[in-house]
């Protein structure tokens, strides 16, 4: 009987190729992922910032009361709701204009909520900053404003603080229309 001189079976070096090929797929799966995360999360930012502006505008248009317990404000009625921004920070503030001026002023207004943006995201610009969009009851007309001038658009751009050349613009117009680009 003839003994077969060969073994089917994989070399050493094809063994160490197919690893070598496997880890370097692995590493770059892993990084394409680490980059679509952090623009999912420039994304959310950008979707939860027109959710809260809207969640303002809803706040008018119920004509709801300050919360309970909420200094100057506590269970009354305000003069209206609104957002206001400014550039490079990291956070916004949900507000109820107790003045009725349309605009957030700190020793006239009350902040309802300060709302801090995702880790690593930031307000790169606010066109003008700073910026308060607010809407009065009860038919919610929209005021955009910088305390000073009243204009037609507000626009506010999120940056990724890793890569500023990853943004979001989250667009409102007085007609109360909210786009995220």
């Amino acid at each position: 009987m003839e003994e077969n001189k060969y073994q089917k079976g994989f070399t050493l070096v094809e063994l160490l190729t197919t690893i070598f090929i496997i880890v370097v797929l692995s590493t770059i799966a892993f990084l394409t992922n680490r980059q679509n995360i952090k623009q999912y999360t420039l994304l959310r930012s950008a979707n939860k910032l027109a959710q809260d502006i809207r969640t303002a505008q809803q706040m008018a248009m119920t004509t709801k009361t300050c919360p309970v317990g909420t200094p100057y404000c506590g269970g009354n009625i305000p003069k209206g709701y609104g957002i206001y921004l400014e550039s490079g920070r990291i956070d916004y503030i949900l507000y109820a204009d107790i003045d009725g001026d349309e605009y957030y002023d700190s020793s006239d207004d009350v902040i309802i909520q300060i709302i801090p943006l995702e880790s690593g995201v930031e307000i790169q610009s606010v066109n003008p900053s700073p910026l308060s969009i607010n809407y009065k009851p009860p038919d919610p007309t929209t005021k955009i404003s910088n305390g000073s001038i009243e204009l037609d658009e507000g626009i506010i751009t999120l940056v990724l603080q890793s890569d500023p050349l990853k943004t979001k613009t989250v667009k409102v117009n007085k007609f109360g229309l909210i786009q995220v680009e």
